[in-house]
C-alpha cells in the first residue's frame, strides 16, 4: 500500500533510520512530552482545520474500542488502492515521473547506512530486508535487491502483489541464490508479525499514514522481533511543516516531524540519522 506523493505546500520527503537503543523505552518520555505533537491543528484533504490530532482520530475511528469504525477506515483505505492500476505511475498517484529521483536519493541514503553500520557495507553477509507497503516491487526491483540478498515483500492489495510476483520472476536476479526476492506476504501492515530475528533492514515508505497512531505503536513493538542484532528500520515518508494533513480520498495522516518524533518514544526507538529529501512532484 502507498500513499501517494503529495504536492501540497508544506510537505517534505524524509527518510529516516530507526534503531533499537540499549536504554531507551516507553518510561523514558513524560506524558506532556508525549501529547504535546498530538495537540496541533491539522487540516483535512479539504481543507477543514481540526484543532488537534485526538479530534481528528476521535471522528474518524471513534473512541477507544470502536471497532466497526476503525475496520471500516483500513477497508476504504485498501478499497481506494484496489481501484488503482498496478504500474509504477499508478502507485505513485499519478507521478511516475518522481520514480528515478525517489530510488537515486534512497539509493544514496541506503549505501551510506550500510558502510557506516555493516563491515564493508555488508558484502561479506547474507543481508535481508523486509519491503513493507511494497505495491508493486517498485523499491524492491530498483533498490533492495542490488543490496540484499533476500527480499520479503509485504503488501495488502493482491493485485499489487501479484504483479510484484511476476515482475520479479522475470528478472535475472530471482533465478539466483545471491539475491532474490523470497516471500510475498500479502497482509497489512496492522495485522503482520515478521519471523523473529529475519531482518537486517524493514523498508517503510510511503504507507506508515495509514496506520492509527496506535496501529502505528503496535506495528513497530511487533516489527523489533523481527530484527536481527544491530538491524534497523528505514521509514520514508512525506512530512507535514506542522500538525497532520488527512487524506479523506485513500484514508491516510501525513504527520509533522515532531508527531513522527512522539510516536517513535512511544515505540522505543532511536532516530539514528535523518535527511530532507525536497523533491517536486509536479
Amino acid at each position: 500500500m502507498w500513499i501517494r506523493p503529495i504536492s501540497k505546500a508544506g510537505l517534505q520527503h524524509c527518510p529516516l533510520i530507526l534503531q533499537l537503543p540499549p536504554n531507551l523505552g516507553h518510561n523514558n518520555m513524560t506524558p506532556k512530552a508525549r501529547s504535546s505533537a498530538m495537540e496541533a491543528a491539522g487540516f483535512d484533504s479539504d481543507g477543514r482545520e481540526f484543532k488537534n490530532a485526538q479530534e481528528m482520530w476521535r471522528e474518524q475511528i471513534g473512541d477507544e474500542g470502536d471497532a466497526p469504525k476503525k475496520t471500516q477506515w483500513y477497508r476504504e483505505g485498501v478499497a481506494y488502492w484496489e481501484g488503482v492500476e498496478a504500474s509504477v505511475d499508478g502507485v505513485l498517484g499519478g507521478f511516475g515521473q518522481v520514480n528515478d529521483a525517489d530510488i537515486n536519493g534512497s539509493e544514496a541514503f541506503l549505501n551510506t547506512l550500510l558502510h557506516e553500520r555493516f563491515h564493508g557495507g555488508g558484502s561479506n553477509q547474507h543481508l535481508v530486508a523486509l519491503d513493507c507497503g511494497s505495491g508493486i516491487g517498485r523499491i524492491t526491483k530498483n533498490l533492495l535487491i542490488r543490496y540484499f540478498n533476500e527480499v520479503d515483500l509485504l503488501e495488502p492489495v493482491s493485485h499489487f502483489l501479484d504483479a510484484a510476483r511476476e515482475s520479479l520472476s522475470q528478472e535475472y536476479f530471482v533465478a539466483s541464490d545471491v539475491h532474490k526476492a523470497t516471500n510475498f506476504y500479502c497482509a497489512s501492515l496492522q495485522e503482520f508479525t515478521p519471523d523473529a530475528g529475519r531482518y537486517n533492514v524493514i523498508w517503510i515508505q510511503w504507507c506508515i499514514g495509514h496506520l492509527t497512531d496506535d496501529d502505528f505503536v503496535s506495528f513497530f513493538e511487533r516489527a523489533k522481533v523481527g530484527l536481527k542484532p544491530g538491524g534497523f528500520f528505514v521509514l520514508k515518508e512525506n512530512i507535514a511543516r506542522n500538525g497532520f494533513v488527512l487524506d479523506k480520498e485513500d484514508r491516510s495522516i501525513t504527520r509533522s516531524d515532531l508527531y513522527f518524533k512522539d510516536l517513535f518514544r512511544q515505540c522505543g526507538l532511536h532516530l539514528y540519522k535523518m535527511k530532507l529529501h525536497v523533491e517536486s512532484w509536479d
